[in-house]
């Protein structure tokens, strides 16, 4: 037996809130609450579910995941629910407003951060280095007298003066802090000097009475595509929490991937001495389900889950993984839940053997949302031979991942070709049942189809981003479609973005996107689902604002 200690990492998941910064990555309540019971099947010790002071749909979605999810309602007495977590500045109104979001979860966390980097205090805070001190111990007093478990973040802390940072550090300690989040803001370090950064911190605070109790954390940016070897970096200097994101979505160019995180601890093990809860099993579904949701495609080269993360092309290859996997392969794809085959239905497959299996990868649908699923699945499979789970999952996000329809697609017919203009004739079903055709010309079927879409429900949005993937292999693969839409009033007259219509709940600017998802084994009809899906989401979210700010007026 080997004589290693393996120390266990806890795995901070932020997908809902930094994650959900990512530009165009905007989740709505339902689909927060969809993704956090998927973080739970995947064992996430902590989901950071959001910023409950940012706006009142931030702290409902936060509020609605700590009574739904982290109450454990779902979960067997053996298992404990994940630790429900809200971000809170520095400031009593912030730290307030998490504690009572985050109130139902049997377990929480309040995560409250100030800047420290001189660039951040002198430019966006205008605030001293004294002053930053007394607001951290002052606010990290406030939140632990609120909940026995508060997290403090140094923001842009790889850039500030290190015999500051230590000052920092020791003051929230003994202001309450049970944990200490180290973040490379910007992306800008190093692993020699984040590892060098943790280590010097847990020096400055070794002298503290309890500091062996004080958690270290690594919360890293991929600006330089160090972000994971940053947090392995971290890991081995001693931070037992790490922070990080499904796909590594988030801000710019986002956060440490969870996925490269968890497998990189599982695969070396015996190098890193650590191991994590994680089920690995969970991980390709929980990538499929944020891609799906947020409309943020997964590059085909993106480790671990990306779609040819497990293939082989070359011939030297393909003979040595024939031989042995291990040739070139040094885990195997079904450690991550990339078989997509355990159980395999076809045409002839009745309701009941449709519903056990979505109730076995964790969707709990209602009879009406059963409906819709199953006459899509029966669709798909009078086109193909069989569905396997990455198609059932694809359906039911084409089904069901989408606000209340305002519009639904109930007719469409193409046409093009090379010595044709591409047409379409699209019938959209309105709320109040009837439906509603219109025709256009465009420079393709894609054009064609959105530019009929517009002509019922009128022209207020453009494609920015379209992209199409094939969710299973064959001929007869089902294809996703992610389009991605910017309303009209968030564009000048060039079509390019107006930024003073640009929004954030955290001071980053960032243009208003609504996303949609399709799937059809006809692209084209999936592109028109995702494109309605799109156009409905945004229509829902400008009568939200209308309610707000009547109800405001």
């Amino acid at each position: 037996m080997s004589n290693v200690t393996v120390d266990r990492v806890w795995i901070f998941d932020t997908t809902l809130r930094d994650g959900e910064q990512s530009p165009g990555c905007t989740l709505t309540s339902p689909e927060k609450l969809e993704v956090a019971r998927q973080l739970v099947r995947l064992r996430v010790d902590i989901i950071e579910a959001g910023f409950p002071a940012a706006s009142p749909g931030d702290w409902d979605a936060v509020h609605a995941i700590a009574t739904e999810v982290g109450a454990g309602v779902e979960l067997s007495e053996l298992r404990e629910p994940p630790i429900i977590c809200g971000l809170a500045r520095a400031t009593p109104h912030d730290v307030e407003a998490c504690a009572r979001a985050i109130a139902p979860a049997r377990r929480r966390r309040i995560h409250t951060f100030l800047a420290t980097s001189d660039l951040h205090l002198e430019h966006k805070l205008r605030m001293s280095r004294q002053a930053a001190l007394e607001t951290v111990a002052q606010m990290v007093a406030l939140a632990r007298s609120l909940c026995d478990d508060v997290e403090f973040s140094p923001e842009d802390a790889s850039r500030s003066d290190a015999a500051f940072l230590h000052e920092v550090a020791i003051a929230a300690v003994e202001a309450g802090a049970t944990i200490l989040n180290i973040p490379d803001t910007v992306g800008y370090a190093t692993p020699d000097e984040y590892y060098a950064l943790l280590a010097g911190i847990r020096a400055a605070i070794a002298p503290l009475r309890g500091s062996d109790r004080i958690m270290l954390s690594a919360h890293c940016h991929d600006d330089l595509g160090l972000a994971v070897a940053n947090s392995l970096a971290g890991i081995r200097a001693g931070a037992r929490q790490v922070e990080c994101t499904v796909n590594g979505i988030g801000e710019r160019a986002g956060n440490a991937a969870l996925e490269e995180i968890v497998m990189a601890l599982h695969t070396r093990s015996s190098f890193y001495g650590v191991s994590t809860g994680i089920d690995t099993r969970q991980i390709a579904r929980a990538s499929r389900l944020v891609a799906q949701r947020t409309g943020s495609r997964v590059a085909p080269n993106k480790a671990i889950v990306g779609a040819n993360a497990f293939a082989h092309e070359a011939g030297i290859h393909q003979d040595g993984v024939i031989k042995h996997r291990l040739t070139y392969e040094i885990m195997v794809p079904e450690a991550v839940g990339v078989d997509g085959n355990s159980l395999v239905l076809g045409k002839h497959s009745g309701r009941h053997a449709v519903r056990l299996r979505l109730r076995q990868l964790g969707h709990a649908l209602s009879d009406a949302e059963m409906g819709r699923v199953f006459a899509r699945f029966k669709d798909v499979a009078d086109r193909k031979k069989h569905v396997d789970d990455r198609d059932l999952d694809a359906i039911v996000a084409g089904e069901l991942g989408r606000p209340a329809r305002l519009f639904e697609l109930v007719l469409l017919q193409v046409g093009c070709g090379t010595h044709s203009t591409p047409s379409a004739t699209v019938g959209l079903r309105d709320a109040t049942g009837a439906t509603r055709l219109a025709s256009a010309h465009g420079d393709g079927p894609v054009d064609a189809v959105c530019r009929a879409v517009n002509a019922v429900v009128g022209d207020v949005a453009r494609l920015v981003e379209f992209s199409v993937d094939a969710v299973t292999e064959g001929i007869d693969a089902l294809g996703g479609v992610t389009v991605r839409l910017r309303p009209l009033d968030s564009m000048n007259v060039d079509g390019e973005i107006n930024h003073d219509d640009a929004y954030s709940s955290t001071g980053y600017a960032r243009p208003r996107t609504f996303a949609g998802f399709g799937a059809h084994t006809d692209i084209i009809v999936a592109t028109a689902e995702a494109y309605v899906g799109a156009i409905n989401a945004l229509l829902r979210a400008n009568a939200a604002q209308l309610e707000t700010v009547q109800v405001a007026s």
